[in-house]
Parts: C-alpha cells; structure tokens; sequence
C-alpha cells in the first residue's frame, strides 16, 4: 500500500486528501471566501487519517500544491507538508497546482484553461489539451480582450478557477466557454503524486520552496503609525 498524504492550500481552497494506490480513500475541503487554512489545515490531516484508519507511520510521503497561487497559501500547506516530512522521514512530492487544477474536468475535444486570481485584471494560466497535456506552460498575464486566441480561433476553451470570473466581460469569443465553482482541490492530487511517487519524482525538503511566479508584495498601510 501506498498512502500519500496530500495538501491543497494554493487558493482559498482548504483541501486534504488521503489516498491510496493513486486513489482517494478520504478527504475534507473547505472553502468559505476567506483563507482559514492556518485554522483547518492540520485538523483535516487529522480527520482524513482517523476516518481511513491510517497513522502518521504509515504514509509513504507527502504531497503539496506548489504554486502558483496566493503566497500565504502556499507558505502554510509547504511549511505544514516539510514538518511531516522531516518528522516522519519521508519524500516530499510537490505538484502544479494549474495542472491539478486541468484535472478536474473532462474534455473529448478543445483546450483546458485554468486560471488562477492574480491581481487586479492579472490570472496565473497554463493551456492543456484533450488529454490533460500541457500545450502552453505557466504565465502570469493581464487579460485582454486578444488573450489566448491562439487557441480560442482553433477550438472551445473551457476556462476555470478562481480567475475565470474576471475574464468572462472581456474575453467574448464564441469558443470560450466558463467553468464555475472549480478550485484546486487535493482530489486531483492524489493520481498525479502517485505518479511521481513511482517515478521517485521529489523534492529536497530542506531547499523546497513553493512557485510563487511572482515576488510577494507586502501592502503598507496607510494609517498613521505616530
């Protein structure tokens, strides 16, 4: 058996799944608006253990949603996922947090377009085909009303996350078509990190860092401090 325990905290999707073999066997989400993750995070990896029955020995590593996505997010599901894994003495697996993302719906034909909310008019997007094979890697763009027509004038886009919002009154092409109410979720994440579980596809727990894309900008704030 190979449990892999796995950490979604990439958006305001608080996610952990437990799964075996590549498979789902338990899982606990929330996501209410706000980020709760440093509330929920480590009481859903207790949950998800206690109802598949599974204790901390028994994991065979741990994976986690690498970015890119909100730099909070990703600071707590990392530092949460390097704990277990210094404590527990096992691999770190890190995951596209986009790709996951392509995974939680099914084409048979067109392109996939996950989009994760940057700032202002800002997404994180990849392109994948039918297949879930990545067509376009990872870019952070303004959208405009000439974003992805690469692939807009060839077939339907099916665009999705939490960026999708911001882009449905500018791009109004007939081929776009958007996907409500899909986040990166930890689901996703169980086949992909057996896959690289197999492979011996980890990371070294001591340098990992998540995949911001962008550096962190701190808001100062506009009161006065004297």
């Amino acid at each position: 058996m190979a449990f892999i325990l796995n950490i979604e905290t990439a958006t305001k999707n608080c996610s952990v799944s437990l799964a075996n073999e590549g498979k789902t066997i338990a899982i606990r989400e929330f996501n209410e608006g706000g980020y709760s993750h440093a509330e929920k995070l480590h009481v859903f990896i207790e949950e998800v253990l206690k109802e598949a029955k599974v204790e901390f020995s028994d994991l065979k590593a741990v994976a986690v949603s690498k970015g890119p996505g909100s730099y909070t997010g990703l600071r707590i599901g990392v530092s949460a996922a390097k704990g277990l894994c210094f404590a527990l003495n096992i691999p770190l697996i890190a995951i596209n947090t986009l790709e996951s993302l392509a995974q939680s719906i099914s084409i048979s034909e067109g392109y996939i377009i996950p989009l994760l909310d940057a700032r202002r008019m800002e997404v994180y997007s990849s392109i994948f085909n039918e297949s879930t094979t990545l067509i376009r890697g990872i870019e952070a763009e303004i959208i405009s009303e000439s974003s992805f027509q690469e692939v807009l004038h060839k077939n339907k886009c099916y665009f999705l996350g939490d960026g999708a919002e911001k882009c449905k009154g500018v791009i109004t092409h007939e081929h776009a078509i958007f996907l409500e109410g899909k986040f990166p979720s930890s689901n996703e994440m169980s086949a992909l990190s057996f896959i690289k579980y197999k492979k011996n596809d980890i990371e070294d727990v001591a340098y990992f860092e998540p995949f911001y894309l962008k550096d962190f900008v701190a808001i100062k704030s506009k009161k006065n401090l004297f």
